[in-house]
Order: structure tokens, then C-alpha cells, then sequence
């Protein structure tokens, strides 16, 4: 992303920061455990969150950004009413903190967590 400012020079955002910024705003939804191929998102608060961006996959291009999403879903939630809010969520974050334009975000649920016993 190249974004001008007054002529001052310009501000480019890695795609790694979209996809934490997109990762940690899913995280946020009740029924997301876990991005997929990662720790659990409690250990992730025990390690500082290192490798949040694991489970997603971000193409920017000049000013608009498409999100892809590989979530580990909670047992017993609604999957279809918790990706909306997730991907409304992600959509909300990425464009505020960012300024690019999120055309998609598609989320494959790659399992379900169990509670533990």
C-alpha cells in the first residue's frame, strides 16, 4: 500500500500487519478459538501473540486489501452467524487502522475446538 501524504512521502503498510490486525480482530468474536495452524488463543496470550498471523492471508494492493482467514471454531456456536460477525468484524478493523479498502474476507473454518472436560 502506498498511500501519499501532502507530499511529505509515503506510508506503506506490510501484509503482515494487515493480517494481524485481521487475525486479531477474529479472535475478538465469541466462537473463534484459534487461528488455524496455531496455539490456542490462550497460550497466544501467554507468548505475546507471535505468530498470530499464521492462519491468514492478506493481498494488498494499492488502496484495498483482501482478507483470507483459517479459523478453529468453539463446539456448540453457530458457524454461519459467528463467520459473519468475524468477517464483519475483520473488515471494520482492518479499515480504520489501515485506511485500505477490504474488498473480501473469506474464512475456512479448519475445525472445531472441544471444551474441555
Amino acid at each position: 500500500m502506498g498511500k501519499e501524504n501532502a507530499g511529505i512521502g509515503s506510508v506503506r503498510i506490510a501484509d503482515d500487519v494487515v493480517a494481524r490486525i485481521a487475525a486479531l480482530a477474529a479472535l475478538e468474536v465469541d466462537g473463534v478459538s484459534a487461528m488455524a495452524g496455531n496455539y490456542t488463543s490462550d497460550v497466544l496470550e501467554k507468548v505475546g501473540r507471535k505468530n498470530l498471523s499464521k492462519g491468514a492471508k492478506v493481498i494488498v494492493g494499492q488502496d484495498e486489501a483482501k482478507v483470507d482467514l483459517s479459523l478453529m471454531m468453539a463446539y456448540g456456536y453457530n458457524i454461519p452467524a459467528t463467520c459473519q460477525l468475524a468477517q464483519t468484524r475483520v473488515k471494520t478493523a482492518v479499515e480504520n487502522m489501515t485506511g485500505l479498502e477490504v474488498t473480501d474476507v473469506n474464512i475456512r473454518i479448519a475445525g472445531i475446538t472441544m471444551p474441555k472436560a
